[in-house]
């Protein structure tokens, strides 16, 4: 299975009248989360998330393309 590039965010039992809903939701959920917290600690939450999200989605390859397409343009 490749990687999912499209908007793909949902919340069980959630309906959304607008298609964008659910990620602005999340974006305000990843702004609050940074909220307060110093560079080096707003680093160390991204490093965390990321081993916590790698971890749940577990698939070595799919981890792979992610971070190549994520290293491109940069």
């Amino acid at each position: 299975m490749p990687l999912n590039t499209q908007p793909n965010f949902s919340e069980a039992g959630q309906r959304y009248f607008q298609a964008y809903s659910p990620g602005d939701d999340f974006y305000e959920a990843l702004i609050d989360t940074h909220r307060d917290l110093s560079d080096e600690q707003s680093a160390m939450v991204n490093a965390r998330l990321i081993l916590l999200l790698s971890n749940h989605i577990g698939d070595i390859g799919i981890l792979r393309e992610a971070m190549q397409i994520a290293r491109d343009g940069v």
